[in-house]
């Protein structure tokens, strides 16, 4: 039968260790396919070093156009990167009616709804495996393996980055600055780390997530977004004391009034498991009304880590390329007469449970006066740490960490401890959740 034929859209680190391990398990792939998957042109800029990488027997080109043009070419695969130009090239592609395989979640969390509409009025598979958690297969996971289920929530640990970070200022006690500084040297953070470090990235990924298990459109806009960026190493200390790890979790909640959709680092449980994935590593946990909790482990990053997930496409659409658009897996799970409008929450509807360090005057009375605000916010009290002042020192850090309640509650009290004379400093206020 003949090869199906592919096109690269940039040979950087994805789209270089893609062609590299479509070379190299070609006869694997093949088997699994049906029929092989070559790559017949790639493009990137500087046309001279995409030469040393694939050699003399592939054309290389520095006009992406070129490669959406060529009639020989049934997939095109997208690893530039970016939204503007990436936007552009993607609804080319469809609109010249070839498949498209792409890394790209941000294209896909910003453009994804009119992007997956263009390709159903064409006929055409988008597949994103490798958009979230590199080569961990949750989108398959999602989309297919638990198709039977009604997912309840899901929680992932998306981007190695920040869980590099908050795993060394928690084994090493060091500030998130020197950190950064660190991550960067090793290459896990960028010199402009903004995206990683302020959760962007993981909500670009949750929402595709958040997408597949509700059957709701694409809504990164309405995302609530924070980063790690003023997370301080006295409150990673304070949360292991307690039991817990603080990790950058995305975190997807099915409600009865909408959909939580979050980014947040979060207090979760030493006794679960995914508040011990550590370095760069990505998790992902499921729960699902029939299957219960599942767990997906993995690298969430790396040339080839996101080559198997991009290949992993390429060889699905191989597989379905003559069946019938009508009978393949819909792009978000859903058939499109089947997806809902399900509004996504507002931040202070959502129901959480909350760690709060207030800095307070050492004397009497001081835990008294802000128990009572929370009792008088309907908020209730799991555990309370205070730190022994040292000698001579007249303020103390206060810890308390509640049960579940409404942001929107939360916020109210807030401001009422905030404004009490004993509260010396800015109240610290970090989101929980149980997992469980």
């Amino acid at each position: 039968m003949k090869p199906i034929k592919v096109g690269l859209l940039g040979l950087g680190t994805v789209g270089s260790g893609t062609f590299n391990v479509l070379r190299r398990n070609q006869t694997e792939i093949k088997g699994r396919a049906g029929r092989g998957i070559e790559v017949a042109m790639v493009c990137r800029r500087n046309v001279a070093l995409a030469k040393q990488i694939v050699g003399d027997a592939v054309p290389v080109t520095a006009d992406p156009f070129e490669i959406i043009r060529n009639p020989e070419i049934d997939i095109v695969v997208e690893t530039i990167g970016g939204c503007d130009l990436a936007r552009t090239l993607v609804l080319e592609a469809i609109a010249q009616g070839k498949h498209v395989v792409t890394a790209n979640k941000a294209l896909l969390a910003v453009h994804g709804t009119e992007i997956f509409a263009a390709a159903r009025d064409k006929g055409v598979m988008v597949a994103f495996e490798a958009a979230v958690a590199g080569g961990i297969p949750i989108i398959k996971a999602l989309r297919e393996g638990l198709t039977a289920n009604r997912i309840e929530w899901i929680a992932g640990i998306i981007n190695g980055t920040t869980n590099f970070i908050l795993s060394e200022m928690r084994s090493k006690g060091l500030d998130f600055g020197t950190v950064l500084k660190e991550a960067q040297r090793l290459g896990y953070a960028e010199a402009d780390p903004t995206f990683d470090v302020e959760g962007v990235d993981a909500a670009h990924k949750l929402t595709l997530m958040s997408a597949i298990a509700f059957g709701v459109p694409v809504q990164f806009d309405k995302a609530h977004v924070e980063g790690i960026s003023q997370l301080q190493a006295a409150d990673i200390k304070y949360a292991e004391q307690l039991g817990y790890r603080i990790k950058l979790l995305g975190l997807t909640r099915r409600r009865d009034n909408g959909i939580e959709l979050r980014v947040h680092p979060t207090l979760v449980p030493m006794s679960r498991l995914i508040a011990n994935v550590e370095g760069a590593m990505n998790a992902v946990v499921v729960q699902g009304d029939a299957v219960g909790t599942t767990l997906y482990y993995g690298k969430g990053a790396g040339a080839e880590p996101t080559a198997s997930a991009v290949i992993a496409d390429l060889v699905d659409i191989t597989r379905l390329h003559t069946a019938d658009p009508d009978h393949r897996v819909p792009h978000l799970a859903f058939q499109p007469d089947a997806m809902s409008d399900t509004p996504v929450l507002a931040m202070q509807e959502v129901q959480t449970s909350f760690y709060l360090r207030l800095r307070v005057a050492d004397e009497a009375g001081v835990l008294s006066s802000i128990t009572a605000i929370l009792a008088e916010s309907d908020i209730s009290i799991d555990a309370v740490l205070q730190r022994e002042s040292n000698e001579g020192e007249r303020q103390t850090d206060l810890i308390i960490l509640t049960h579940q309640t409404h942001e929107g509650g939360m916020n109210k009290a807030l401001a009422r401890m905030q404004g009490l004379p004993t509260v010396l400093a800015p109240i610290v206020r970090l989101r929980k959740e149980e997992l469980a």
